[in-house]
């Protein structure tokens, strides 16, 4: 072996510890105070620490009709004063009437003026300078908080939208409103808030059955480690097992739609329809109507017969892929270590995951506060440019734009580094799918590495090398870094070029040109093919790396022959092997699935005291089921990586070798029967 793809290599290794200097560079000017606290409209931090708005944790905003949507809140800065308030407001008020009522009624002053700029205390100011300086907001409405802002609090009572149960608030510019002005506000605003209260009551589950969802997930791995174990001894009956298991779990679930249909008939309610009662966040709602168990009823029907129909016409090629299989457990069986190595690559995608999201957060919190002339006057030149909040006041801008102001906008900067904010990004996305690709590629490397080990052991187990999972992990990281970042690149490049796409997508999605859509929508067509495509050639040519020791391209291209050579083989052995691993995924996640299900619904009688009381059963159910279904995922993908690897191996084998006692086959005698040749040549011992 001698070391391949060196260019890519040293280019690698060049980009992690460019990758690294990004990431120290933006860990100096970057500050995530800035995402996890709201900003005031002179750029401090509201309920910093050490601070004047330590006690100050909510943003107010003095006039909250001028900035339309939640969206424009949260993301961007709303053309009005903001400030810092320990608390939002729970009444209505107004500047005039508490002005009004200042000698009689000093407190709602004392009130009034807490939402009013710091050591303002001047409630004889007339209404226009105050209005004009913004010294205190107009009006005041009951609000509550929710992500740190304080937003109307809005409800909706028999039909009509109110703000603490009142449809009109006074302005305090002498005018009477009505509610709805902030409807455009309100609709975003309720939609988060629902959104809010189902996200904490989710949470709360999280926070009850986290125990309940790990012993799942525990079952969930025993039911997979067992599956791989009997593989190997009982191959073709364990598969006709979980295959009619699957049927009958399908089978059973139109039973019980069909029951829950033909038992709710004549309650009254049931009849009516999804469209009736809209949308609901109680999916319980939804299960006392007759239509929703005769759609589930008959989806899983339709799945019952497509799932029949595949084995009726695939029968005879089952056949042949159980034998190809249990070969695969055999190798398994002698290395068991490599049901394990997924971890290693789970562990080395959560270090790329982390350090990503890390440094994206500091990058888009880099810069300098930007303060920006605010003016009241629409037609003031000064109005959005760049000021100095120190010096504002002495400028000749307070003079020509009467109550204008020089309040924060957003952060950023001049320099070289701020400029080039959005570039570093994309070059922290595009290395982060660089590096993500590479730890797979590594994963399927060295699995493909041992398993070849197995194959081309003249005599099985005894010619199996010692630790051959770690001997393969070596060589791949010695040898062949340079040819897995090398696959890795060509596939992040065409992943950051449908990451572009999407963004394109998203930001054209309002637009009525057609023919841009339909580009669009054929290019991420074909982009999403491609990526498809790199993704089996580089799964193939590690194989040929792992087995040959050849450089990526030359590897890609002989892996891309030899099973275009073998292309009925392949379709039968390697896509019908993928479908049955699949089935396999599913009894495992059905079957957890099931008990979780009889299990969060009080159904066990023996273990209906220990279910914790849920908001929603489906929160765990759903979460057990796909942990499950990925616990499967991540043990049966070596396994298919085996057979995968294995077939590969089977075909250079058929070519390079005639069965003579000069060159004699690789393959088992079991594999070899089942393939079709009839005479197989003695080993030498």
């Amino acid at each position: 072996r001698h070391c391949t793809d060196i260019i890519c290599c040293v280019i690698f290794i060049v980009v992690i510890l460019g990758y690294i200097a990004l990431g120290v560079v933006a860990w100096v000017h970057g500050d995530p105070r800035k995402v996890i606290y709201p900003t005031d409209s002179y750029g401090q931090f509201c309920g910093q620490r050490d601070t004047l708005n330590e006690n100050k944790t909510i943003l107010f905003y003095f006039n909250i009709l001028k900035c339309a949507s939640p969206v424009v809140l949260i993301n961007l800065q709303c053309p009005t004063t903001q400030l810092c308030v320990s608390k939002c407001p729970d009444r209505f008020a107004t500047y005039i009437d508490v002005q009004a009522s200042y000698r009689y009624r000093p407190d709602q002053w004392n009130y009034f003026r807490q939402f009013c700029k710091p050591g303002f205390n001047n409630p004889r100011k007339s209404i226009a300078q105050v209005l004009r300086d913004e010294d205190c907001p107009s009006m005041i409405v009951p609000s509550r908080p929710f992500l740190k802002r304080c937003f109307p609090d809005f409800s909706t009572k028999n039909g009509v939208l109110t703000v603490a149960n009142q449809t009109t608030f006074k302005d305090g510019r002498g005018k009477t409103r009505n509610v709805t002005d902030l409807r455009e506000a309100a609709n975003g605003i309720n939609n988060v808030l629902d959104a809010r209260s189902v996200g904490m009551k989710i949470f709360e589950d999280y926070a009850i059955s986290w125990y309940w969802i790990l012993i799942g997930l525990f079952i969930a791995m025993m039911l997979s480690l067992l599956f791989l174990v009997l593989l190997r001894f009982t191959a073709g009956v364990l598969f006709w097992i979980f295959i009619f298991g699957v049927i009958g779990i399908i089978g059973y679930g139109i039973w019980h739609c069909y029951w829950e249909y033909d038992h709710l008939k004549g309650i009254p309610g049931s009849d009516l329809t999804v469209y009736d009662i809209g949308f609901q966040t109680d999916f319980k709602v939804y299960l006392q109507l007759r239509q929703t168990w005769l759609a589930f009823m008959i989806i899983l029907c339709g799945v019952e017969v497509i799932i029949i129909l595949m084995l009726i016409f695939l029968r005879n090629r089952i056949r042949i892929a159980i034998a190809l299989l249990k070969e695969g457990s055999r190798a398994i069986g002698y290395i068991m270590s490599t049901l394990f190595y997924p971890i290693v690559t789970f562990l080395l995608i959560a270090i790329c995951i982390s350090y990503w999201a890390v440094t994206a957060v500091f990058l888009a919190t880099s810069g300098e506060p930007v303060y920006k002339v605010m003016a009241n006057q629409a037609l003031c030149k000064y109005a959005n440019l760049t000021c100095d909040p120190e010096t504002f006041n002495k400028t000749n801008v307070t003079k020509l734009c009467p109550g204008a102001q020089c309040t924060f906008a957003f952060y950023g900067g001049e320099s070289l580094y701020h400029k080039y904010i959005f570039i570093f990004q994309l070059a922290n996305a595009f290395v982060f799918l660089w590096l993500v690709n590479f730890a797979i590629a590594l994963g399927q490397c060295t699995l493909a590495g041992a398993f070849a080990s197995y194959y081309w052991a003249y005599r099985k187990p005894a010619d199996i090398p010692l630790w051959p999972l770690f001997s393969s992990f070596g060589r791949a990281i010695r040898y062949h870094t340079g040819s897995l970042a090398f696959g890795a690149l060509i596939l992040a490049i065409v992943q950051l070029i449908r990451v572009i796409l999407e963004y394109l997508d998203h930001k054209l999605k309002g637009t009525q040109n057609s023919f841009t859509r339909f580009l669009l929508c054929c290019l991420k067509c074909c982009f999403w093919c491609l990526e498809k495509f790199l993704k089996f050639i580089n799964r193939n040519a590690y194989i040929m790396i792992a087995i040959y020791g050849k450089n990526f391209c030359t590897s890609a291209k002989e892996a891309f022959f030899l099973l275009m050579r073998n292309v009925v083989r392949v379709a039968v052995l390697d896509k019908v092997t993928d479908f049955l691993l699949f089935l396999g995924k599913i009894l495992v996640a059905g079957g957890v699935g099931v008990l979780a299900f009889f299990f969060f619904t009080r159904r066990i009688p023996v273990f209906a005291q220990e279910v914790p009381m849920l908001n929603y059963y489906w929160v765990p159910l759903l979460t057990v089921i796909i942990g499950s279904y990925l616990v499967a995922h991540g043990f049966f993908s070596v396994y298919a990586m085996c057979v995968d690897t294995l077939f590969l191996c089977f075909c250079e084998d058929l070519e390079r070798n005639d069965g003579s006692t000069a060159k004699p086959y690789f393959m088992s005698a079991s594999l070899h029967r089942i393939l079709g040749k009839k005479k197989l040549s003695p080993k030498k011992a």
